[in-house]
């Protein structure tokens, strides 16, 4: 993240670590379960953005809080947040975990969304194509399951990792199990996304072993008037294997 600078901001007690960059119209970035992947694919976005990217508190740089168990904790964080930063309306694009985040957001505070893209969005219940039980997975499975060509992924991973990174895996695993291990869908998110009227935009991998891409469709029902593109040859990460799903987001949101 060379053009990136860091910033760091105590949010109700919790240390928030947050990377911007760029100038424009703010775009606000919500990362997915896991920060291994980093954010250097955003770059491409700070050419037209002010790109503003947030480690989750339980995530890469930002510090703890065993208090946050649901996803409406990390609603209200970033509310506070966004007050701090003044950032009354943004655009925003979640991934994965970030994108039921984001979606959330948009749904109780869709006011302050601009517009709204989600890349292989969680959150959905969708019996006839489920989501992967991920922490059901060993930890050193999961950075296979999550794109089709893993050359893309390798790049982003230590050659032989050390006892930190470990351990940060771990640390953020845990979020992950503190957010979902008892409540791994909340029929009540669903409910409310129709209150999400923002321009929307929904993108997804075809090769998805994460989340399956038929859940694509899943999603119109809650958010008819959401644009969908699917990208053929991708995983979970489309985003990471196809700049052109990074390219689609930019002219979106422009």
């Amino acid at each position: 993240m060379a053009k990136f600078s860091r910033e760091v901001h105590t949010v109700d007690g919790v240390k928030t670590v947050v990377h911007t960059a760029g100038s424009g119209e703010p775009l606000v970035f919500f990362h997915g379960a896991g920060t291994v992947d980093g954010f250097d694919f955003a770059e491409a976005w700070t050419d037209r953005f002010r790109v503003i990217v947030p480690y989750h508190p339980g995530f890469g740089e930002s510090g703890d809080d065993p208090t946050f168990t649901d996803l409406h904790d990390y609603v209200m964080h970033y509310l506070e947040l966004f007050d701090l930063l003044k950032l009354d309306r943004f655009n925003l694009v979640g991934l994965s975990l970030g994108g039921y985040l984001a979606a959330k957001f948009a749904s109780e505070h869709g006011h302050r969304v601009k517009k709204l893209a989600l890349i292989a969005p969680a959150g959905m219940i969708d019996p006839q194509h489920p989501m992967m039980d991920i922490l059901a997975v060993p930890g050193d499975q999961v950075p296979g399951l999550l794109v089709s060509n893993f050359e893309v992924l390798k790049k982003h991973l230590p050659a032989q990792p050390d006892l930190d990174f470990i351990g940060e895996r771990y640390r953020e695993a845990g979020t992950v199990a503190r957010l979902l291990w008892e409540h791994p869908g909340d029929p009540k998110f669903m409910r409310y996304l129709h209150r999400v009227k923002n321009p929307t935009l929904i993108l997804w991998g075809d090769e998805d072993k994460i989340i399956p891409v038929q859940q694509a469709e899943t999603w119109r029902k809650f958010i008819p008037n959401a644009d969908i593109k699917v990208f053929k040859g991708a995983g979970h990460l489309v985003h990471l294997e196809k700049p052109e799903a990074v390219e689609a987001v930019a002219k979106f949101l422009s």
